[in-house]
């Protein structure tokens, strides 16, 4: 996360070209994370859908997390790359930094709530977890994201704990005798090194990883049962089998989510774990690795606030739809089916094994699918022989249960 824009007097200048290459790739990124963020912000505002799935509130607070990286912290490390000179006076540079670490900090934070919560829902209470993430809940984790990273950012970098024992040496590397040019360096003595690494990065990645690992055997148990009961279901030609593409599906649903938030884990570790590995390793070898290099690793994770929301587009169909219902300017055909309008989301629901969907059409139309289901009621609740009894009950319930979905989702 954070720290090190020590371009130390080590580096030498870019040439015209090099400056315009560098200015070119670095304004790309900093323009990819901003309008990225932002469209993630948007979509997860505008959409009702979207707002209905807690776990986007955490995604929304991310975004804003990364979007603050690109406004607040990329443009002044972009403009000391490229100039090679820090011109914004030392104040301004613990400001940026402290900002740095804290925003940085605060992403990883709210990836490792996210996968707590995905793994609170899929492996210990998947039944009762809307009634368990409770907004006070989600405001309080929400909170912690934010509040915990100060203590290793604005905390010990305004007190200058952070350089205790090695201030001869950042003096050095602030100034360039050779191109008389000053330098915003952020230097960290060992304790300062281990303790902010420890928690703004290894503790939660090491939550992470149990966390989806649990996510992934629960996800294999699920493929199991799904086996089972498309054998079951293959072995009985008479046996419902609505009930059956219900838990499917839902099991694929929460197996796909995870496998998108693993993904997405895995691109942050992969832009992360470098300058993280470095941070800890170099004040062991007497702050010896190259400026060069840090700028390199601090960059590599400076991209990483970038790719989320292209992660969400590629591998989430409800942000995908959402994404192009807003960069394409409200298009009619990338929005939900409706019965009250063209306007008006609906949902769909399972009749005898087939699904329906409760699309806009006449009135006629709408009556015409509650007689069909009137007569599969009907149907249902005729006398039967003891031992399918019970399988007819569920059903039952289960037509209820969809009748039910539909006009919530209306409302």
């Amino acid at each position: 996360m954070d720290k090190f824009d020590a371009n130390v007097s080590s580096k030498e200048g870019f040439g015209s070209v090099e400056k315009v290459v560098l200015l070119t790739f670095l304004s790309a990124v900093i323009l990819m994370a901003i309008l990225g963020n932002l469209l993630v912000m948007v979509a997860v505002c505008w959409d009702r859908q979207l707002r209905k799935i807690k776990t986007n509130y955490f995604i929304v607070s991310l975004a804003f997390a990364d979007l603050l990286v690109s406004v607040l912290v990329m443009p002044f490390g972009a403009i000391e790359l490229v100039q090679d000179i820090w011109i914004y006076g030392e104040m301004v540079c613990l400001v940026r930094t402290s900002l740095d670490v804290l925003l940085t900090t605060a992403s990883i934070f709210h990836l490792c709530c996210i996968s707590l919560d995905r793994y609170y829902a899929i492996c210990c209470q998947p039944l009762v977890y809307r009634n368990k993430m409770t907004p006070l809940r989600i405001a309080l984790m929400l909170g912690g994201c934010w509040v915990i990273p100060t203590f290793i950012s604005f905390l010990p970098i305004m007190q200058g704990w952070n350089n205790i024992g090695i201030i001869d040496l950042i003096e050095k590397r602030k100034f360039n005798q050779n191109s008389n040019s000053t330098y915003c360096v952020f230097m960290v003595n060992k304790p300062y090194a281990i303790t902010c690494s420890v928690v703004a990065f290894y503790i939660p990645f090491l939550l992470m990883v149990l966390a989806y690992y649990r996510i992934y055997v629960t996800a294999k148990e699920h493929a199991h049962q799904i086996q089972m009961l498309q054998r079951a279901g293959a072995s009985s030609e008479s046996r419902p089998q609505s009930a059956d593409q219900h838990s499917t599906h839902r099991m694929r649903t929460e197996t796909k989510a995870a496998k998108t938030l693993c993904i997405i884990m895995g691109c942050f570790c992969l832009c992360w774990a470098p300058f993280f590995v470095t941070n800890i390793v170099d004040p062991f070898i007497d702050y010896s690795v190259p400026g060069q290099v840090w700028t390199a690793f601090l960059w590599l994770g400076y991209i990483n606030s970038g790719l989320n929301p292209f992660l969400y587009a590629f591998l989430n169909k409800s942000f995908r739809r959402a994404f192009l219902i807003i960069l394409c300017c409200d298009d009619e055909r990338y929005r939900r089916p409706s019965i009250l309008g063209q306007t008006v989301p609906c949902s769909t629901t399972t009749i005898n094994g087939s699904t329906h969907v409760l699309s806009s059409g006449t009135e006629t139309d709408r009556k015409k699918l509650w007689n069909k289901e009137e007569k599969i009621d009907q149907t249902i609740q005729m006398p039967k022989r003891k031992k399918k009894k019970k399988a007819s009950l569920s059903y039952e319930g289960l037509i209820l249960l969809g009748r039910k979905s539909c006009f919530r989702e209306v409302k």
